[in-house]
């Protein structure tokens, strides 16, 4: 079952009226989307997904809620050109759940857990070429290096890639549970025991695969051209490589220039178009976190445009 991460926080902050036109950049399994729906009945909702799992469910579940809104099988990287296509030049708000939806993760076929025995997948759109299976069977040593130091900031990166190329040699890594194993042995015991040691490598080969990361930025400013002025933008992140791209593009476009900072009155045109409506990122509260584990490394930033 999948829960979404800071619903209530996100929905109150997307200041919802009912005709607003929204973006759901994230659809996955459809909890922010519906909550949104429910309250915009005379507007319209456009979500976004890769995934054809959670678009044929989230078709049907959001249906018993209304039917004023259209799925787009397309990475939210697309969403200028896809609103384009059917002529929405601006929208009210749009919101980004960066999140790996608790249903793919526990789908032991998608190859996502550590947990559980798959073959080596991890894909979001299953119609991607790229697989974890290439990535931990083809790629050199030096690339898996790059990809667990600077995607999984794990300190037994080095040791880690040598011993799945040294692996290699014999046969290919074909299942989860086999690289998981060869991770276990490619670091200290006292690192086992204090937690699980391919957390933050599966988390690498999750965002080599699926380009993670090299969509953000894009997406962001895409966003930010389609957001009409008193609209606001919303991205929720699961750690600290999304949340630092994230934080530094929203800083950069809300700064005042330094030519005129400090001064009484700030001439309207040198005043930024957009505002952040909060200086820190929003956190999960410790109720959530007691519902939801995976709630715990959650952060939501929001802006808005104000010319």
């Amino acid at each position: 079952m999948h829960i979404s991460v800071l619903k209530e926080e996100a929905i109150k902050n997307l200041n919802l009226k009912e005709d607003s036109v929204i973006i759901d950049a994230t659809l996955g399994y459809g909890g922010h989307s519906s909550s949104i729906l429910k309250r915009i009945k005379k507007g319209f909702l456009f979500a976004f997904d890769q995934d054809s799992e959670a678009i044929n469910y989230s078709t049907n579940f959001l249906k018993k809620v209304g039917t004023n809104f259209t799925i787009i099988k397309s990475n939210f990287v697309n969403m200028e050109k896809e609103m384009k296509n059917r002529d929405i030049n601006e929208v009210d708000g749009i919101l980004f759940d960066l999140g790996v939806s608790s249903p793919q993760l526990d789908n032991d076929e998608r190859g996502f857990s550590y947990h559980k025995d798959a073959r080596l997948d991890m894909r979001m759109d299953k119609s991607n070429e790229l697989d974890a299976y290439y990535v931990v069977n083809s790629y050199s040593e030096n690339d898996l290096i790059r990809i667990f130091r600077d995607y999984g900031e794990d300190k037994y990166s080095k040791n880690i890639a040598k011993n799945i190329v040294k692996y290699r040699q014999n046969k290919n890594i074909e299942t989860t549970l086999e690289l998981v194993e060869i991770i276990k042995n490619s670091v200290p015991e006292s690192v086992r025991r204090k937690k699980h040691p391919a957390r933050q490598i599966f988390q690498a080969i999750r965002i080599e695969v699926n380009h993670e990361l090299d969509v953000i930025e894009p997406a962001l400013r895409s966003a930010t051209n389609l957001i009409k002025i008193g609209g606001r933008i919303e991205v929720i992140t699961f750690h600290s490589l999304e949340d630092r791209i994230v934080k530094k593009y929203f800083r950069n476009i809300t700064k005042i220039d330094e030519k005129v900072k400090g001064l009484p009155n700030i001439p309207k045109e040198y005043l930024p178009n957009y505002k952040l409506i909060t200086e820190k990122a929003i956190i999960p509260t410790k109720e959530e976190e007691s519902l939801n584990p995976r709630s715990r490394s959650a952060k939501l930033r929001i802006i808005e445009r104000i010319k």
